[in-house]
């Protein structure tokens, strides 16, 4: 058998494997593959109740940034580890960072066994 006919043989029962794996993963409902620590962290947070400090609030009523929109920050954002402090016992400290119209936002929260409290957030 040559070479071609090895790579053909190949493909074939590799696509058909994948075809199989899509079709088993479909049927268990894991669509939400979270591997990378940045999705392991915003889906870890997203699971929680998440809790507004009395800042955030004062920023609420002026409409400078809402409660929706930190929400998709947290829910597409980038955390940034370097900034982070995920070293501490009782609640891990995360900075992640999110554009949204057209604007850069910071904001740092606090992420606890079962909430997650933000507490800061700034506009660059």
């Amino acid at each position: 058998m040559n070479l071609i006919n090895r790579f053909i043989y190949f493909f074939i029962g590799l696509s058909l494997g994948v075809l199989i794996l899509i079709f088993i993963w479909d049927k268990k409902g894991t669509k939400d593959f979270a591997y990378s620590p940045n999705a392991r962290v915003l889906k870890d947070i997203n699971s929680k109740n998440i809790h507004f400090t009395a800042n955030l609030h004062t920023a609420f009523a002026k409409n400078i940034i809402t409660a929706s929109e930190i929400n998709l920050i947290l829910r597409d954002g980038e955390v940034d580890f370097a900034k982070s402090n995920t070293k501490l016992d009782s609640c891990k400290v995360y900075h992640i960072d999110g554009n949204l119209r057209n604007k850069k936002y910071s904001i740092k929260l606090e992420n606890c066994n079962k909430e997650v409290k933000v507490y800061e957030y700034n506009i660059n």
